[in-house]
């Protein structure tokens, strides 16, 4: 995040872990979950998606965990693709990336 984020960013969007609040570390590791079996499902060949698909497909799971974690998320929280600034689409694709790096 911190190479795609203009500026500084919000300390909210840089908390160590261990600070983290217990339902944003269990959604983060969801996605996480949901990611790496994305990958072994479809045999390794995750790497032959886009950048835009493999960030999309990060933002569509964090997006269901706002709605599992929170009654009215703000709209920020649940936005669509289009919607999202370039520096959270750039790291939503990173978060793929390292995903799927780190489960090859």
């Amino acid at each position: 995040m911190a190479t795609a984020f203009p500026g500084e960013p919000k300390a909210g969007y840089v908390t160590p872990w261990d600070e983290t609040p217990q339902w944003e570390r269990e959604a983060a590791g969801t996605v996480y979950e949901q990611v790496r079996q994305f990958v072994e499902v479809s045999g390794g060949r995750t790497g032959r998606l886009t950048r835009e698909q493999r960030g999309r497909f990060v933002a569509i799971c964090w997006t269901a965990q706002m709605f599992r974690h929170f009654d009215d998320p703000k709209p920020g929280y649940v936005a669509d693709w289009a919607d999202l600034p370039a520096w959270q689409q750039e790291t939503d694709a990173d978060i793929f990336d390292a995903i799927e790096t780190a489960s090859s």
